[in-house]
């Protein structure tokens, strides 16, 4: 039997802390709401977009994942990490109205 464990650390509100690191990557460091810190190195080009994203983005949510890691002191090393952000859309608008407004405008 073969297992493999990847997993996805989810965030809002704001990115990452992220400093360089080799090979055009970026490192960047994650808190859970258990206090486990998720350590991860994402291809810079990725991160640079995820950047524009967030500053373009009204709402939004982000996710890295990868394959988990070695034990680190205070959390776990994310491998072969990836990052996106996701537009969140309002809900509240009734697509109806919408129309109607802009058909009026």
């Amino acid at each position: 039997m073969e297992a493999k464990s990847e997993v996805t650390i989810k965030f809002s509100g704001s990115l990452p802390t992220a400093t360089p690191a080799e090979n055009k990557k970026v490192a960047i460091e994650l808190t859970d709401q258990n206090g486990i810190v998720f350590t991860a190195q994402v291809n810079a080009k990725s991160w640079r977009k995820a950047e524009t994203s967030a500053s373009e983005f009204a709402d939004w949510a982000g996710a890295v994942s990868g394959k988990l890691g070695q034990r680190t002191e205070n959390g776990f090393e994310i491998i072969d990490a990836g990052i996106q952000l996701f537009e969140k859309k309002a809900k509240e608008v009734k697509p109806d109205i919408a129309a109607a407004e802009a058909g009026a405008s």
